[in-house]
This record gives structure tokens, C-alpha cells and sequence, in this order.
């Protein structure tokens, strides 16, 4: 008797897993979600790719953009890893105003 009530269980857990539709499946999936550009996360290189990131850099840290050492080998860096090496230019008042450039430019997914 326990072992037909065994079968039974597993047939009808079969059975049940048989008619779920796979969207009940995908929908434990999440789609990326869209994100800002930011100051401390964001790498250079990823910045200078996009037109509209790198108008923003061109406009408020000119000497730095001109600096090709900022676009070659800081491109694996952060605005704000680089903040060291120009204090100035990439001040934390600096920093805060490019990001709140950076927040008005549409969100990348």
C-alpha cells in the first residue's frame, strides 16, 4: 500500500511539472537592469566609448581628456581611482558635477 501511494505521489508531481508553462519558469529570470553611469564605478574606457560620456568629460575635465595616459592606460580605471593623480581636476566637488551630468544622460542597459 505505501509503496502505491509512492508511485502515485511521484505521478502526480510528474504530471503537475508536465503542464506548468516554461514562462512560470522564466519568470524567476531578471532582465538586466538599466543603469547610470557613474564616477566611481564606471570605467574610463567605457566613458570615453560613449559619445555623450565623453562630451561630458571633454567639457568639464579638459586637461585630463587632453592627457593621453588618461585615454590609454587609465581606460581600465574609475574617475575616481584617477582622482589620485589629479586632485585637482577631479576634486570631489568636480567629481559630483560629472556625475550629475552623467545622471541626465539616458540610462544603459
Amino acid at each position: 500500500m505505501r509503496a502505491r501511494s509512492i508511485i502515485l505521489s511521484a505521478l502526480f508531481a510528474a504530471a503537475t511539472i508536465a503542464v506548468v508553462p516554461t514562462s512560470v519558469f522564466a519568470q524567476g529570470a531578471t532582465a538586466p537592469i538599466a543603469a547610470h553611469y557613474s564616477v566611481e564605478t564606471t570605467t574610463v574606457g567605457k566613458l570615453i566609448d560613449d559619445p555623450a560620456a565623453a562630451a561630458i568629460l571633454q567639457r568639464l575635465i579638459p586637461t585630463v581628456w587632453a592627457n593621453e595616459m588618461f585615454q590609454s592606460q587609465g581606460r581600465e580605471l574609475t574617475l575616481k581611482a584617477i582622482q589620485q593623480y589629479e586632485p585637482e581636476a577631479l576634486s570631489d566637488a568636480n567629481l559630483a558635477k560629472i556625475q550629475a551630468e552623467f545622471d541626465k544622460i539616458p540610462a544603459k542597459g
